[in-house]
């Protein structure tokens, strides 16, 4: 009996744990390491007439601030529910008259319908410029009252964490629907039918988001989720369950490793505004993982409705993705060309 050499086992167990190192880092610590303002976009409105003339210089100065982390643009007084329901800023710093025109304040205007890691930049970002702003104009003389915030579509704790979470839940549900019946075909020895892959997948489309539904309630229980947002569930749900079932099909029990990590794609990359990410990340990553789709879509159906920005083509890439791994599951096995049958045979005469 041969034994193998320590080498044989040693190096490439090392070179496994050290590249499983470079995919976690790369996809949790990372991200998280490099998380910085990148152009995050902003909008500044200042009053018309005397007012607007005297601020401008200052809100020039303000903006020529910013550098490469932020984005400022020019807003008329009373935009910014539309700027921010339309998901063109993070945020807006309105500055309005008080006192009959004789003196000014400030308001950061944000969203909770909005990626709370982007809205918490943008607030940190409007509150230090506006106090700035209202310092440097109390320094001209005119009389400046304190800065407040104002939250358009305000959010509870749950519901700025149950997008996301809904979508992390959805996948890791359907990943062990999925694969459990794999492991349980392997090991009795046969082979899983698309039947039995389908019935699987149609089950844990409803049942994943109906455990999901009751989380968002036992977290918030005056979290409204309207019909729109319980059939994008569902279709979130079966798209996850038949683009697993897929690549199970196609891969077997090797697949199931690369459907795990891209769940950690979920919480590191997905969580972040794309505006707060290292382009690296943002370009490789956040560009076309399914859960930035449906955290974003839930969202905007959630809190704002289904007209708003998005919401049509996260719909569109789950529908695609849904018949993309249904079409696999349908398509025939290959099966070997049956033996050709055999002519039955004549007796031989005897010979005397």
């Amino acid at each position: 009996m041969t034994t193998s050499h320590p080498a044989a086992i040693g190096l490439p167990s090392a070179l496994i744990g050290t590249l499983v190192a470079v995919v976690l880092g790369f996809l949790t610590f990372g991200v998280q390491a490099t998380v910085a303002p990148d152009h995050l976009p902003l909008a500044v409105a200042v009053p018309d007439g005397p007012a607007g003339d005297t601020l401008a210089p200052v809100v020039a100065q303000l903006t020529a601030q910013g550098g490469d982390a932020v984005a400022w643009r020019s807003a008329a007084t009373g935009e910014a529910a539309r700027l921010l329901d339309d998901k063109e800023v993070y945020g807006v710093l309105e500055i309005t008259p008080i006192d009959g025109g004789r003196g000014l304040t400030a308001t950061a205007v944000v969203s909770g319908a909005l990626n709370p890691s982007g809205t918490a930049a943008a607030q940190q970002v409007l509150t230090t410029a506006g106090g700035g702003l209202l310092d440097a104009v109390a320094e001209r003389g005119v009389d400046v009252a304190p800065l407040t915030v104002e939250t358009l579509h305000p959010t509870s704790a749950a519901g700025k964490v149950f997008p996301l979470a809904a979508s992390a839940l959805l996948w890791i549900a359907t990943l062990v629907a999925s694969a459990l019946p794999v492991v349980l075909a392997a090991r009795a020895g046969r082979r899983l039918s698309s039947g039995s892959r389908l019935v699987t997948a149609a089950a844990a489309g409803v049942l994943a988001p109906a455990v999901v539904i009751g989380f968002g309630w036992l977290w918030d229980a005056e979290l409204t989720v309207g019909w729109s947002a319980v059939g994008f569930l569902v279709l979130v749900a079966a798209a996850f369950a038949t683009v697993q079932s897929a690549v199970l099909r196609l891969l077997g029990l090797a697949g199931a490793p690369v459907l795990a990590v891209l769940y950690l794609t979920a919480p590191s990359v997905a969580a972040q505004a794309p505006e707060l990410l290292a382009p690296a990340y943002r370009a490789l990553l956040w560009s076309w993982t399914p859960f930035r789709f449906s955290s974003e879509t839930l969202r905007s159906l959630l809190f704002l409705d289904a007209s708003a920005p998005g919401v049509g083509v996260g719909v569109l890439v789950f529908a695609l993705l849904a018949a993309g791994g249904l079409a696999v599951l349908l398509w025939p096995s290959r099966t070997s060309a049956p033996a050709p049958a055999l002519e039955p045979a004549t007796p031989r005469a005897l010979v005397p």
